[in-house]
């Protein structure tokens, strides 16, 4: 069974940053694509970051320049290094990965972590 799991998340002042982890664990046989949406309460979830194989990462515009999506291939790991947080910035973090199994190619996701920027 492939699941991911994600850390990091927290109370932050305005101004401040984070890191989230997300990790995928079980019978992986490739991770293709890995990166991070997120959901405020009354909206739609959004893309955040994204990265697919060595191809470009696709960022939300109200992130770009202070998020930055990373990868640890090794660990099968993602990072969300989240700079400058904004009180907007606030939100429930999901981690996604598209990932092949044994005999299966799947979108998986996290459970979330809540991040709260607030002073």
């Amino acid at each position: 069974q492939i699941q991911l799991v994600e850390s990091g998340g927290g109370l932050v002042q305005p101004g401040g940053s984070l890191r989230l982890s997300c990790v995928a664990s079980g019978s992986i046989s490739e991770i293709h694509a890995m990166g991070w949406y997120r959901q405020s309460p009354g909206k739609q979830r959004e893309l955040v970051a994204f990265g697919r194989g060595s191809g470009p990462i696709n960022y939300a515009e109200s992130v770009r320049g202070r998020f930055t999506l990373s990868r640890d291939h090794a660990k099968n790991t993602a990072y969300l290094q989240m700079n400058n947080l904004k009180p907007e910035d606030t939100a429930v973090y999901y981690c996604n990965a598209d990932i092949s199994g044994v005999s299966t190619w799947n979108s998986y996701w996290g459970q979330g972590t809540q991040v709260t920027v607030s002073s």
